[in-house]
Order: C-alpha cells, then structure tokens, then sequence
C-alpha cells in the first residue's frame, strides 16, 4: 500500500506504523467531571468500521510525522492524507 505523504509524495506503508482511530486526537480534559470515564472510553473503545475511516499513522521510518489517513477498510484504497496537526488544529477551530 502506498501513502502520498503530503510533504515527502508517495511512500511504502512499510515505513509507518498504524496507530488507530484518528479520532485519538480529541483527548479527553483530564479536568473534566466525567474524566475518568471519558478516558476509559478514549482508552479502550473504538469502533470497528467497514468502509471509510480516519486512521492515524506514524511515519517512524521517515521524518517522523503523524498523518491522518482516511482509508477504505474494506478496499484500501485511501483517498485523503493529511498531516494529523493540521487535522488537529481544523477540529480546534470548529469546537
């Protein structure tokens, strides 16, 4: 599987590691009243979708960035890639 690294073009999926939901950037505010049981459900429960999904990856044998990939499970065929601080910062903005 190849993955267009939005600053270094198309890369082998070898040189990353998968590393789950993308939806692992919205971390729970350890502050929060409901805090333990909000990071009980970051911690641990995920769901398992078929089809188009955000998924976050490390490029450990690169330049060490983390991307957001938006994948079909189903196919494979990935359709967006993007640096996941810049998906961080996107999601900020819309709070």
């Amino acid at each position: 599987m190849i993955i267009n690294h939005p600053l270094l073009g198309p890369r082998d999926s070898s040189e990353f590691t998968y590393l789950g939901d993308a939806t692992l950037i919205n971390r729970p505010d350890w502050q929060a009243e409901d805090a333990a049981e909000a990071f009980y459900e970051y911690g641990y429960v995920r769901d398992n979708p078929a089809g188009k999904h955000q998924e976050l990856w490390f490029h450990e044998a690169g330049d060490r960035s983390w991307l957001v990939v938006t994948r079909d499970t189903t196919t494979h065929e990935i359709s967006k890639v993007e640096l996941a601080r810049d998906v961080a910062r996107a999601r900020g903005r819309s709070k």
